[in-house]
């Protein structure tokens, strides 16, 4: 295989891997979940807090499928963790979720 061919193939990856993330980014969006910097996401005993969620990429977490093995910074445990739709949120629990960050580096 001569370089131009490896360097069509690695283009191909990268684009199709874009694409992917992008698409699962708009499905995301249209069921109503904010992804990005600050996605709200809820574990597994319903603590809230703020994550960075990218559709087809974990740095921070252990992704399974549309959940995520994430470290919670509000009950210190490991859990499962999914995002939550904005909208259905009260005003306290989007001050609660937004007092709460995880770790902004791996």
């Amino acid at each position: 295989m001569g370089p131009a061919r490896s360097r069509r193939r690695r283009l191909a990856v990268f684009l199709a891997a874009a694409v992917t993330g992008a698409e699962a980014a708009v499905l995301a969006r249209r069921r109503g979940f904010l992804v990005g910097l600050d996605t709200v996401v809820r574990c597994r005993r319903g603590h809230l807090f703020t994550t960075w969620w990218a559709p087809g990429a974990s740095v921070k977490a252990v992704r399974l499928g549309w959940w995520r093995l994430q470290r919670c910074p509000v009950g210190h445990h490991w859990s499962l963790v999914t995002p939550v739709v904005a909208s259905g949120l009260t005003e306290e629990e989007r001050r609660s979720a937004a007092a709460h960050h995880d770790r902004r580096l791996p």
